[in-house]
């Protein structure tokens, strides 16, 4: 019995009763590919909330007997994504695998943000094509933010045939029934949604690893800067309840997890779309801090957002960390305009003001973009001006990358690439320069370090982060994995610190 023949036994087919000029008909309903044209709409719609999600019982089993690969691209939200995903597939019956050679279904969740993040994607399809004619039955589908891009889309369809599925980032939580029209359609299945995505409730996850989670806030993007595909492929803002986050913190709380992030393309955006309650983030991580998790963090920050209530709340302390990453993209008003970010350097400047001012320990962490379309060597020197003068921890630091359908890749660049990349070294330089210096501040301190496992690059050495997001690689028993402990740091490197245990701080829960 050959793959399809196994799943129609097994499985629903609305084509039973149907001619096999009928039966192609119908996989063809199940092709929506994306439109960029109906991404940009943000729809009057209200976004449905469910809270009843449930594997359907004809799917139960699906799995039995094989087992899947799932590579992650991207942000935090894709890593979360793809705990959902290998959730959903262990509640079907698969088994996981870290090979794509024993994977009976491999799944690539993209990142859309960058074009080195697409390049990366095609050519593992590329790598993936031998192994497909190798094993004809064995699925491949490409899923994530990517998949919501009308232009990958058309790319796969023309040039990567030998993919399977094709689904987008509002409908994650329809993996069994995509799963099960790929077994059984001789065509590509592409299931996208254009329009904006539902929240949907109680979806199974699988998650990295019993120490740090991550749990979703809120999903989407409206603040269309020019140069982001996000509020394209993630939708408009639209927030989780409350009373289910509390819950879900709750209950990751009482299984031993000793930090939490709270996830969201904007989390300062948080229930500004509720209608019915006055609520935002500051709210909600007030309520949080009374729960007992050791540390709870927050990403990714929109200064547009950042509100008083927040500061006033992250002052108070306590399991709220008081490290904060704020996106500045770059230091010149001018440019920031360009981009559509809806703030200046001023407005920048004193919101980390009130920061510091209220939280004087605080550690502040930034992503800055060089080469935007007609940056001058002025406002590239602007740039490094403010990180001068905020004295960033560290930054994630990129030469801008047009994305097809954003309003900047319509813009003439007369930024030439040496330039672009000479820009970027100096402000590398500089993030190392502060950052080297920052940390030499630690020596002789002790601080207290969540224990993650063994070291990458030495399985004798321990690593884990401090409150602050500092890695700390010291030796000590494997025991304390998985525990807080207290370590005073010998060494300071420009990204890393080294150091030794002191106490194993087990009263800390």
């Amino acid at each position: 019995m050959n793959e399809k023949q196994r799943l129609e036994s097994t499985q629903v087919n609305p084509s039973d009763k149907k001619s096999e000029k009928d039966y192609s008909k119908y996989f063809q309903t199940v092709y929506m590919p994306p439109s960029l044209k109906d991404a940009k709409k943000r729809g009057k719609e209200e976004v449905a909330y469910h809270k009843d999600f449930a594997i359907d019982e004809q799917f139960k089993g699906m799995g039995q007997g094989r087992k899947f690969y799932i590579r992650t691209y991207g942000c935090q939200m894709n890593e979360h994504d793809t705990e959902v995903m290998a959730g959903i597939f262990l509640s079907l019956g698969y088994e996981p695998t870290d090979s794509v050679e024993d994977a009976h279904v491999i799944l690539l969740n993209t990142c859309a943000i960058r074009e080195n993040a697409e390049n990366k994607v095609f050519g593992e399809l590329g790598h993936l094509k031998a192994l497909k004619r190798e094993r004809p039955e064995l699925l491949i589908g490409v899923c994530g933010c990517m998949s919501q891009e009308e232009s990958v889309v058309n790319k796969i369809l023309q040039k990567h045939n030998h993919v399977d599925m094709i689904f987008g980032t509002h409908n994650i939580h329809r993996l069994p029934h995509i799963l099960n029209e790929a077994y059984l359609s001789k065509e590509m299945v592409v299931e996208v949604w254009s329009k904006e995505g539902d929240v949907i409730e109680n979806l199974p996850r699988a998650r990295k690893g019993n120490i740090k989670a991550w749990v979703n806030i809120m999903y989407g993007c409206d603040k269309f800067c020019t140069y982001c595909i996000v509020p394209y492929t993630r939708g408009k803002e639209r927030s989780r309840r409350p009373e289910d986050i509390i819950q879900e913190v709750r209950h990751l709380a009482a299984q031993g997890y000793k930090e939490i992030t709270l996830l969201g393309q904007n989390v300062n955006a948080y229930g500004k779309d509720f209608e019915d309650i006055t609520y935002g983030l500051g709210d909600l991580m007030d309520e949080i801090r009374k729960i007992d998790v050791a540390r709870i963090r927050f990403t990714t920050s929109h200064p547009r957002d950042f509100d008083d209530h927040l500061i006033e709340v992250l002052a108070k302390g306590g399991n709220l960390v008081d490290h904060i990453h704020l996106p500045v993209q770059s230091g010149s008003s001018d440019v920031l305009k360009i981009m559509a970010r809806k703030y200046s350097r001023e407005h920048y400047l004193e919101l980390v003001r009130k920061i510091k001012e209220a939280i004087p320990t605080a550690s502040l962490t930034t992503d800055i973009i060089v080469g935007f379309p007609n940056e001058t060597d002025e406002q590239f020197e602007e740039t490094l001006s403010l990180y001068r003068e905020v004295e960033f921890d560290s930054a994630y630091t990129f030469i801008y990358s047009p994305r097809e359908g954003t309003p900047a890749a319509k813009m003439i660049d007369n930024v030439p690439m040496e330039v672009k990349k000479e820009r970027l070294q100096r402000l590398n330089a500089l993030v190392n320069e502060i950052s080297a210096k920052k940390l030499k501040e630690y020596e002789g301190r002790v601080v207290e370090v969540l224990v993650e496992g063994e070291s990458k690059n030495n399985p004798d050495v321990l690593a884990g982060y401090t409150e602050k997001n500092k890695l700390v690689n010291f030796k000590a028993p494997k025991s304390v994995i998985g525990q807080l402990v207290k370590v005073k740091v010998t060494k300071a490197k420009t990204w890393t610190l080294d150091g030794e245990m002191v106490e194993e701080a087990a009263e800390v829960k």
